[in-house]
């Protein structure tokens, strides 16, 4: 049966989530066991759900209890599910809420990187790349065109914040991730060394002298190839440019001389993916 409640206090503690409250509070809120995140859109919920993530509580607009929610709703017994019109709901957490549904949900213990890409062939490593909207537009492009994971550094926003599951549509729950070592002297030399330790070559995307076109044969010939995306203003650091097997640049014309990390990562993936 499922348990609705209508919200009549927006002070209420079991709305605490919801409550303009900040990622880095989220991801904190249970220290020092694993923290939470808001998935948000029924789509986004159900990709959730099926990765296993267990719900805590459910945010839902009155006229999707039984309209886009009911079968998320329906299938998750007794959760709490607290309702309202529209404006109540973004009095509550400042801004208006996608197709009417929030979720608060638990954190998974991290996976160890090592073990989590022992097996892979194509991986993603993202080094300090702190928009969200990029990070949610690999990890799509990433589950998209087959990549078996995505290895974040240290300074690398969390996949897990809303607005990067949001731009993803939830495939960061669909795509392995791990991070690279927690501190950030770990790379990139000795995240790197356990790459190569694990079999990997590593193509850094950036543009200097010795960059191979993201087309040569030889890169996509490799078994285990790890594509190395950097921040979104100064690209890869030089230290880890320097420690790459391969660079690897996109031709461009029209006198343009680079995409957006996002863009540019779709771009690797879909020529280096595994055939």
């Amino acid at each position: 049966m499922p348990n609705i409640i209508e919200i009549h206090d927006l002070d209420l503690p079991a709305l605490e989530p919801y409550r303009c409250t900040s990622e880095v509070q989220l991801l904190r809120y249970y220290e020092p066991k694993e923290g939470i995140f808001i998935a948000e859109s029924p789509k986004v919920i159900r990709r959730a759900l099926s990765a296993g993530y267990e719900p805590i509580s459910f945010l839902v607009e009155r006229k999707y209890i039984d309209g886009q929610a009911s079968d998320i709703i329906a299938g998750c017994g007794d959760v709490p599910v607290y309702t309202a019109h529209s404006d109540v709901l973004t009095q509550l957490t400042g801004f208006r809420l996608t197709q009417g549904a929030l979720c608060a949900m638990r954190r998974k213990a991290l996976s160890d990187a090592a073990e989590l890409i022992s097996g892979a062939q194509r991986i993603a490593v993202l080094e300090d790349i702190m928009n969200q909207t990029n990070v949610g537009a690999i990890f799509r492009s990433a589950a998209a065109l087959g990549f078996d994971a995505v290895v974040l550094t240290s300074g690398c926003s969390d996949p897990l914040y809303r607005r990067a599951i949001r731009v993803s549509m939830g495939t960061v729950f669909q795509v392995s991730w791990a991070r690279l070592g927690e501190k950030n002297n770990e790379w990139p030399a000795a995240g790197m060394d356990r790459l190569h330790k694990l079999g990997f070559k590593t193509a850094a995307m950036a543009l200097d002298d010795r960059a191979v076109s993201v087309e040569d044969p030889v890169l996509q010939a490799e078994d285990k190839l790890a594509i190395v995306l950097g921040t979104e203003g100064d690209g890869l650091a030089a230290n880890t440019i320097a420690r790459c097997d391969y660079t690897v640049m996109i031709p461009m014309q029209h006198g343009v001389d680079s995409l957006n990390v996002a863009a540019a990562g779709a771009v690797a993936f879909w020529e280096l993916r595994k055939r």
